[in-house]
């Protein structure tokens, strides 16, 4: 039997990823996982994107100035350093893990490394921290590495964790990704392919919950993108045990 905390996208917003992962007494007040972390007898996943704040107003703060320039080559200089420092810090968390914190690939991670598509926030300021043929700073080569390595997706007693849906299309960031609709829009459009994938019950990422933590009873999964409510989710699971609470600070 484990304890999972599952946390939702991050998109810089680091104290308060912090914050749920001391509340749940999975880090210690030194950013070090704690020995029940450690043990595995709580495990941690993290939904993905780590990287790109959500709007304009985080871009201000993380750069120090009023407003956000995306064309401003210092302010990418500057957004991109005040998130590099905190991937270095998650990282060395993860890694002292024993492999018990696990951080499943987001679109806006890969997309920080490959710059195979440019993506923005919904009021339309692009991120281009990282890409340096737009004036960014690149992600150093041990990052970029460690983010690559990030699994598409998890499973812990048939319960599937991945970043977007239950579905293999939906865990590979590409043109079929970025344009079918269902990327989006599936878990109240078609809540059944969670059933259809043959998973026990699933949790999800990606798209934002703007009321908080969203959970499906019926169709058995848990749509948990809402970090910004510092909302979590808490599971007990074994092949024969299946609880979940929704979780605030």
């Amino acid at each position: 039997m484990i304890k999972v905390i599952a946390i939702g996208d991050v998109h810089g917003m680091w104290p308060e990823l912090w914050r749920v992962l001391k509340a749940t007494a999975a880090s210690t007040s030194t950013f070090a996982p704690t020995e029940a972390v450690r043990s595995g007898r709580y495990r941690v996943v993290c939904m993905g994107d780590l990287v790109h704040y959500k709007d304009a107003r985080a871009y201000a703060a993380a750069v120090g100035d009023e407003h956000y320039d995306p064309a401003d080559r210092d302010h990418l200089r500057r957004a991109a350093k005040a998130q590099i420092r905190e991937l270095y810090r998650f990282k060395d968390y993860v890694e002292a893990s024993e492999g018990n914190v696990q951080v499943i690939l987001g679109n806006h991670d890969e997309a920080a490394v490959k710059h195979g598509y440019e993506l923005g926030t919904r009021g339309g300021l692009m991120h281009y921290e990282f890409d340096e043929g737009r004036g960014g700073v690149p992600l150093p080569d041990d990052l970029a590495t460690w983010i690559e390595g990030f699994p598409r997706e998890v499973v812990h007693h048939g319960v599937h964790f991945a970043h977007a849906g239950p579905t293999v299309g939906m865990q590979f960031f590409d043109d079929f990704f970025y344009h079918d609709p269902d990327t989006k829009t599936w878990w109240y459009e078609k809540p059944d392919l969670l059933r259809q994938a043959g998973h026990r019950f699933g949790v999800y990422g990606h798209t934002v919950m703007k009321e908080g933590i969203y959970v499906d009873k019926e169709h058995g999964f848990a749509m948990i993108d809402a970090l910004s409510h510092t909302q979590f989710l808490e599971m007990i699971l074994s092949d024969e045990r299946l609880d979940y609470s929704i979780s605030s600070l």
